[in-house]
């Protein structure tokens, strides 16, 4: 699998959270939805960092990797 498809895969998980959101019963099991979250920030942070490092020139990746970390955290607190 290669990046764009594994980016493929990770929206449309999130467009099936989003209506997953909307059941009446969405409260149900919120606290493993929320490390599942953490956990999946997190290793988009690290994505982002790979490939900040692949690039031929500095960009904004790694402030977002930090801003998607510090989400990932506040998740885990809650």
């Amino acid at each position: 699998m290669n990046e764009l498809e594994a980016s493929l895969i990770i929206r449309a998980g999130a467009q099936l959270l989003m209506g997953a959101s909307s059941d009446p019963r969405s409260d149900q099991g919120y606290a493993a939805v929320k490390e599942n979250l953490a956990a999946a920030l997190n290793a988009l942070a690290a994505a982002l960092v790979n490939f900040e490092a692949g690039s031929a020139e500095p960009n904004r990746s790694l402030g977002w990797a930090q801003d998607l970390r510090r989400v990932a955290d506040s998740l885990d607190e809650d």
